[in-house]
């Protein structure tokens, strides 16, 4: 035996795979507020401008690192991971209006259960049952109005979105009055929440300072409007085929009735967040009418083609191709969702990046729905971008008005249908004339709308 075959080979060290780099931080964080600050005077701007620095950003909210997500590809990866779940900075906000029971906020098996429970109201055999309400609310709304009268926009377009979500969804005697506690008190307490979440410091928010007891008040109220809704039904005997009958009947994972706090965050969940994202959409659906008057010719021309003269109706809605395109343009320019938050439940990879367990995602529909590598001209309002032969260029992900996955907006064929339905009616009775004191810029809170849009209605 020679000395070389006498010596045994070394087995090799093994090999660790290098440990994942952190993503970039952003720059312009101050002391205590982080980028928060930024997110307040700031955040579309702020958001719309971080890709330059990367896919995946840190930020911080106070004490908080946040990972922002800044391309189509890794937001739909977050929306589809089961790594990911529900919460973060705007859950946590919202979980007071929204409370912890509901569907909006849920998450696993119990999340699951409750869209089981309210999916039927919203299958697409289900919807034309809600035409003749739609086409009701649609074209009060346009008689309502007078030749040369101020509409405010804002107070408008919550009544018909509270309306119809109530009509539809719960049977109530909703009467104005209730409506427009509904709309005072909604304003007053998102506007509230989005401070809460950009700017985590909960001890400053129990002061009694102005702000902080009026929005108290507004929370109050509209917990109190739900506890009435759902009193008035039960004291009816009345069971309608509606979804909060279903909610009165549904049961537990146990077959037991569901508790009396889950019914009520079922109703807000319903209520609250349907009416303020319809109603946004619809302010800014007005201004496209007023702000793009060849737009409106186009869709009024249209209608009467489809029409033939007679009042709109629910069953035209598929008929209007062009009217549906403006109003997903409308939301692709200006999403009422403009920001979403996850929490990572695992350690994980996103983009190349370690993502720790409890780590805080948000990620911009706003930003991501305007982002120029996705959209040629990408500031333009141009409806014809959703043509079929052009929609196919735009990435997967880079327009989700309503969500994806397993949280996808249940109602999204029900509010597309009566966003349609309500642009098509405005557009064919009026030309929309901004006045003076209007203010169509964007206002930002939880969700996006115009600071005060007021319009001039001229017949057609």
């Amino acid at each position: 035996m020679t000395l070389e075959s006498s010596i045994q080979p070394t087995a090799p060290e093994p090999r660790t795979a290098a440990p994942l780099p952190q993503p970039p931080l952003a720059g312009g964080a101050v002391p205590l507020l982080g980028h928060g600050w930024k997110l307040v005077r700031d955040p579309l701007g702020f958001l719309s401008r971080l890709r330059a620095h990367g896919d995946v950003v840190r930020l911080t909210l106070g004490p908080k690192t946040v990972y922002a997500v800044t391309t189509p590809e890794l937001t739909g990866a977050v929306a589809l991971s089961p790594d990911y779940k529900i919460g973060g900075p705007l859950w946590e906000s919202l979980e007071g209006l929204l409370g912890k029971e509901g569907v909006a906020t849920a998450n696993g098996p119990t999340h699951r259960r409750q869209r089981r429970t309210i999916q039927p109201a919203f299958r697409l055999d289900a919807i034309p049952a809600y035409g003749p309400v739609m086409e009701e609310e649609a074209h009060a709304l346009t008689t309502r109005w007078r030749p040369g009268e101020t509409v405010d926009c804002t107070s408008e377009s919550f009544r018909i979105a509270v309306r119809i979500a109530a009509r539809c969804l719960l049977r109530g005697g909703f009467m104005d009055e209730r409506a427009e506690r509904l709309c005072l008190a909604l304003a007053t307490v998102f506007r509230g929440m989005y401070r809460r979440m950009v700017i985590p410091a909960g001890p400053l928010y129990r002061l009694p300072l102005p702000g902080n007891r009026a929005f108290d008040r507004a929370l109050a109220d509209l917990h109190l409007l739900v506890d009435e809704i759902i009193a008035e039904r039960r004291a009816s005997g009345e069971t309608p085929d509606d979804l909060l009958t279903a909610l009165l009947a549904a049961k537990d994972g146990n077959g037991e009735p569901i508790g009396e706090q889950e019914i009520h965050d079922q109703v807000v969940a319903i209520l609250t967040p349907g009416s303020e994202t319809v109603a946004s959409t619809v302010m800014w659906l007005l201004q496209v009418l007023a702000a793009h008057p060849e737009q409106a010719e186009k869709v009024s021309a249209e209608v009467e083609s489809v029409t033939g003269g007679r009042p709109v109706a629910f069953g035209d809605v598929r008929r209007l191709t062009h009217t549906n395109n403006v109003v997903v343009e409308a939301m692709r320019l200006r999403p009422a969702v403009w920001i979403l938050t996850r929490r990572a439940v695992v350690d994980t990879e996103l983009g190349g990046f370690r993502i720790p367990a409890g780590a805080d995602i948000v990620y911009s529909p706003y930003a991501i729905q305007r982002d120029p590598e996705s959209y040629e001209r990408n500031l333009e309002f141009d409806p014809d971008r959703w043509l079929p032969e052009r929609a196919k260029a735009v990435p997967r992900h880079a327009m989700s008005p309503f969500s994806t996955g397993n949280r996808k907006c249940p109602s999204d064929h029900f509010s597309m249908a009566q966003l349609t339905l309500i642009t098509a009616t405005v557009a064919r009775t009026w030309r929309l004339e901004q006045v003076a004191g209007s203010n169509d810029t964007t206002r930002v809170g939880i969700t996006l709308r115009p600071h005060r849009l007021l319009l001039r209605p001229v017949p057609r």
